[in-house]
């Protein structure tokens, strides 16, 4: 039979099964507008062992006041606890943060 595999089918599926198990994450960040709030941010992702795939800055367009910025950072995971682990750490350092998308985590943070 046929080898013939559609790649990007094949990486679409993957990904979506990273997702559903919650390794592959989308959060929402709220920081201050201002010089090394995104690099505090990212440093605290990386010291919990979370993995930025990632990163979107929005400071414009989003209905968010003047000199702050919403940011939404894709970050490979172990699992739901090490999700919640790093939400922490990021709430803890200064930093609102809200889980995005539709994934089995909805409600374990």
């Amino acid at each position: 039979m046929g080898g013939n595999i559609d790649s990007r089918l094949l990486s679409s599926v993957l990904m979506r099964g990273l997702v559903r198990e919650g390794r592959m994450v989308r959060l929402r960040i709220e920081i201050t507008d201002e010089p090394g709030a995104l690099s505090r941010v990212s440093g605290l992702i990386g010291d919990c062992g979370g993995n930025i795939v990632e990163v979107h800055h929005q400071r414009l367009f989003y209905d968010v006041p003047v000199k702050q910025a919403e940011v939404d950072v894709v970050v490979e995971t172990m699992d739901a606890s090490h999700v919640s682990e790093i939400m922490e750490a990021l709430t803890n350092g200064g930093f609102p943060v809200r889980l995005l998308g539709d994934t089995s985590l909805d409600g374990a943070a």
